[in-house]
């Protein structure tokens, strides 16, 4: 391995480490498994979430979204329906 590679590796262990201050998400959609073997699609687009599943709709929040919200910490701005 070069020395270019070593560096970059190590410059990845910081922004990961760091990853609360220094990443934060524009925009995702990731599939979510949930009870009954149904599917739902969850998105989040410049602080808004959104999710295909019934309780959202009236709502504007699931388990689905607060469940990705859990996951990407400070990465997303927290509890803002679409």
């Amino acid at each position: 391995m070069d020395y270019g590679m070593i560096g970059k590796i190590e410059k990845a262990k910081i922004y990961a480490a760091e990853r609360d201050e220094r990443i934060h998400f524009q925009s995702l959609q990731v599939s979510i498994l949930g009870e009954n073997d149904a599917t739902h699609q969850v998105k989040y687009d410049d602080g808004h979430w959104d999710c295909d599943c019934n309780y959202f709709v009236s709502h504007q929040v699931c388990s689905h979204t607060m469940a990705m919200e859990r996951i990407l910490g400070s990465m997303v701005e927290l509890g803002v329906p679409a």
